[in-house]
């Protein structure tokens, strides 16, 4: 984990009611398979999903905002009982706007995670903004926490254990696999 020293992230990530996640370059390692016939296709890791339903579940919510339009981003949504999602998303700033007055909720009680430039306008307004390693420097320098795992590979799920140990609920969680 690298936190920008002049920021106290756990102290930006407590009062999180909300957190949206980018999906290419943040939930996936970014690369994207087409098939001869326009077919998509895109890996998740199951840490990264296992991740964002324990922050579901421990009173965050869970949103997914992304530029492309994807029937598996759909088809991943239902699986991970996400229900908050916007795609063909080309203004981001607008579209994450929208989400939070949907769950009247102010910036500061928003997060959001993104990787790449396209992304700064949310990352810049919201309560607390994370990215990846791989994100360029002009991005990098601008979040609240950098993840230290890999896109698409554990780097939302080590963002979504961060939140919930600043709110005080990831040993909880945790708790409930010992019973």
């Amino acid at each position: 984990m690298e936190v920008n020293a002049d920021v106290d992230a756990a102290a930006r990530a407590r009062p999180l009611r909300l957190m949206v996640f980018d999906v290419d370059g943040v939930l996936t390692d970014g690369t994207l398979y087409l098939s001869d016939s326009g077919a998509e296709m895109k890996a998740f890791h199951t840490l990264d999903g296992h991740g964002l339903k324990m922050l579901r579940e421990s009173g965050v919510a869970v949103g997914l905002l992304t530029a492309r339009r994807s029937r598996v981003v759909e088809l991943r949504a239902e699986e991970l009982g996400i229900d908050l999602v916007r795609q063909g998303a080309a203004d981001k700033a607008r579209a994450f706007e929208d989400m939070i007055a949907g769950r009247g909720l102010a910036a500061a009680a928003a997060g959001y995670m993104g990787d790449d430039l396209v992304d700064l306008p949310v990352l810049v307004r919201c309560g607390f903004a994370a990215t990846v390693a791989s994100a360029p420097e002009a991005v990098r320098s601008r979040v609240h926490y950098v993840a230290r795992s890999e896109a698409g590979r554990g780097a939302a799920r080590e963002v979504c254990e961060f939140i919930m140990r600043s709110q005080g609920t990831l040993e909880r969680a945790i708790a409930g696999y010992l019973a």
